[in-house]
């Protein structure tokens, strides 16, 4: 990486509630702490990354004491995205977004329909859309096919969001995993509202599965078709899912979409520092492994 801007990671995630890290994670001897993270950033040539809560803590206060604590001791290196869930009442949304007030190094929050039974338009989210339109932050909010069977993905098409998109213009929108499997949706959103961006994380199964591979393939021309659908790379954002895809596999897939070097470059780094306010270099160790 030497003399070369380090790249970004937007989408990934570390919580000691997150489950079964042997089987879910890209490896099962994943070393899953904040030393084992950064050591693997340094590897893949990642400067920053975005840290987001998950939504399997007990609830959202411990989840984001958790998430604030690994963001302190990364020297830098992570920002940290909350969460929210609204179908827990008027007075939970309030209470959230009070603690928020008192986190100054929030970067940007995350929705998760699917996970919980609500769609991006609800009203009860308008604080929410509210806040950040004040706070100047993102809304990263979960588009596509769930982690978990019991999710329902009825609530995560990229469509339910662009009621969203119109009603908060100056609210970035980030439509994680890039709506998998209804891409060509995603795209349609990105290119119509000039504050909708997409991420490319989690679009990978397990590497154990057979055909990896020739499922890299797949994913290379169906991320690749949906940029040329939207006609710019500027709002495409480079994400891994991390624990679940190996940080060097998501950065390879990047750099092998057949792209001029410049929109390859905007999306591994470029157009998120812009949307995260991240600076031009951060410490990566060059030598790592």
């Amino acid at each position: 990486m030497t003399g070369a801007l380090p790249y970004v990671d937007t989408h990934l995630h570390l919580s000691r509630w997150w489950r079964d890290i042997k089987a879910t994670g890209y490896r099962p001897d994943i070393d899953y702490t904040l030393k084992g993270l950064l050591h693997e950033m340094d590897a893949a040539g990642i400067g920053h990354a975005v840290l987001i809560q998950v939504n399997d803590a007990p609830n959202v206060w411990d989840g984001l004491a958790e998430a604030r604590g690994i963001v302190a001791d990364s020297a830098g290196r992570l920002r940290l995205v909350s969460t929210v869930d609204p179908t827990k009442g008027a007075e939970a949304v309030a209470a959230q977004i009070a603690l928020w007030e008192k986190t100054p190094e929030l970067a940007g929050i995350k929705l998760f329909p699917g996970y919980n039974p609500f769609y991006p338009h609800d009203r009860r989210l308008d604080p929410v859309y509210e806040y950040a339109h004040r706070r100047k932050i993102p809304i990263l909010i979960h588009t596509g096919d769930t982690m978990d069977n019991w999710g329902l993905v009825k609530y995560t098409r990229p469509i339910e969001i662009d009621e969203v998109a119109v009603r908060f213009r100056d609210v970035p929108i980030v439509l994680c995993h890039f709506g998998n499997p209804w891409i060509d949706e995603a795209a349609e959103l990105v290119y119509k509202n000039p504050n909708v961006y997409a991420d490319i994380s989690g679009l990978l199964a397990h590497p154990s599965y057979p055909l990896f591979d020739r499922m890299i393939d797949l994913c290379r021309k169906r991320v690749l078709e949906g940029i040329l659908m939207i006609g710019s790379a500027e709002r495409v954002l480079n994400g891994s899912d991390w624990p679940l895809i190996d940080l060097k596999v998501q950065v390879g897939l990047v750099n092998s979409l057949d792209l001029p070097p410049r929109d390859r470059a905007a999306i591994l780094g470029g157009n998120a520092r812009r949307l995260f306010g991240l600076p031009e270099a951060s410490p990566v160790r060059t030598g790592s492994s």
